[in-house]
């Protein structure tokens, strides 16, 4: 993925906001329970197969905590874990360590979570070539840790944002009168800046508009197996420069591998993102 841009939140930042969130002005139960100068250890722990995301941000947590906070990962972002699998050890400050428990957990989860979904779409598509990529259905602020655990679990991020990448969607074209009209007005610019052009159709109609205009990509938006298999192969058949086919729309992982089979390139997965299910954590003190 590119760098950040003005505008776009870093991994201290959303860690800072997420502590105000959950701390405010001081954690009462750890304050109160835990004696003074009380240290400790804990093991996270995976509850459930999966595998690892988020180990940048949930180290933050527990630095920003308490800069005495130390996080040993035994397994790294990428990394594949079973039920019962230590991920990480913590020591130091009692306190601040259990102060710093939910909110870790909370990003390792939610990230591990994604890689986890990933990386089982990865593997249904297995053999056929074809990629798995994200969309933009992020959580606002959380966009580059969420891309970050798509590429974990081997999947490929699709475009950062609305100034990266030039995908021009139904409503586009019909703000513009049609395929061939906004494809003549946007790229043009585009070629100048440097950027791809990909496009959204939903007919053969629209797509042998598409192909005539030779954007880098074209969108097969919510179409079945067999109306795949005739947009791969009519644009097999069109002039070079071939453009690269996505698949988009609906996509779950019962029917990922057929979508995939019918030889388009990439199929992009907005469930990534938007539906993947926290990995089960815990983070367990140990005994004095």
């Amino acid at each position: 993925m590119s760098g950040p841009r003005a505008g776009e939140l870093d991994a201290a930042a959303l860690v800072a906001a997420a502590l105000a969130e959950d701390v405010g002005d001081g954690d009462r139960t750890s304050l109160w329970a835990v004696p003074a100068g009380a240290r400790g250890a804990a093991r996270i722990v995976a509850r459930e197969a999966g595998v690892v995301a988020g180990a940048g941000p949930a180290g933050e947590v527990f630095r920003a905590v308490d800069p005495e906070l130390e996080a040993r990962w035994e397994r790294a972002d990428g990394d594949r874990v079973g039920a019962g699998d230590v991920v990480a050890t913590v020591e130091g400050p009692l306190g601040g360590l259990l102060t710093a428990e939910r909110t870790a957990l909370n990003f390792l989860g939610r990230l591990s979570g994604i890689a986890t979904l990933t990386a089982r779409f990865v593997a249904a598509v297995e053999g056929t070539g074809c990629r798995i990529t994200d969309t933009r259905k992020t959580t606002p602020g959380w966009r580059r840790l969420e891309k970050a655990a798509v590429a974990a679990g081997g999947g490929a991020s699709h475009r950062f944002g609305l100034y990266d990448m030039v995908l021009v969607k139904e409503n586009h074209i019909r703000a513009a009168g049609g395929v061939t009209a906004v494809l003549e007005r946007v790229l043009p610019p585009a070629r100048a800046e440097g950027l791809p052009v990909e496009i959204e159709v939903t007919t053969l109609e629209e797509l042998e508009q598409a192909l005539a205009a030779s954007p880098d990509r074209i969108l097969l938006d919510n179409m079945g197996p067999d109306r795949l298999r005739a947009c791969v192969a009519r644009t097999a058949s069109a002039d070079p420069p071939r453009p690269l086919l996505e698949a988009s729309g609906g996509v779950a992982l019962a029917s990922v591998r057929e979508i995939a089979g019918t030889g388009v390139d990439v199929v992009s997965v907005g469930a990534l993102t938007h539906s993947a299910p926290a990995l089960d954590l815990s983070l367990l003190v140990e005994e004095a």
